[in-house]
């Protein structure tokens, strides 16, 4: 059985215009997780656009959840969103296709090495 150890949580923000995915990627490289556990964020979308599906343009989407692993073979972030009248949606989103609204908050837990 593999275990799975983690380091250092970090809470991060992305700001306006940023990509959620690539804001993401980012903020793990700038804590030097060479691995990372996405554990939750709240914010906003100015459109969003999962994997194989059409993107939604905006006004704009409300994050209800965000989860999902980085690393230097993986990109795999999820999510549950609501637009203004209160559809729901949810799947894995598309890299360099959902743009931050006014901010991402999220939490960040770094996967350590299988030999620390």
């Amino acid at each position: 059985m593999n275990e799975i150890h983690f380091g250092r949580v970090a809470s991060v923000r992305i700001g306006p215009n940023e990509d959620l995915v690539a804001g993401l990627e980012a903020a793990a490289a700038q804590l030097g997780f060479a691995r990372t556990l996405v554990r939750s964020g709240l914010g906003s979308l100015i459109d969003v656009t999962f994997e194989g599906r059409v993107g939604q343009r905006g006004p704009g989407f409300e994050i209800a959840c965000l989860y999902g692993e980085l690393g230097p073979d993986v990109a795999s972030i999820s999510g549950v969103v609501g637009d203004p009248a209160g559809h729901v949606s949810a799947g894995r989103f598309l890299r360099g296709a959902n743009p931050v609204c006014v901010t991402i908050e999220a939490i960040l837990e770094e996967i350590l090495p299988d030999n620390v």
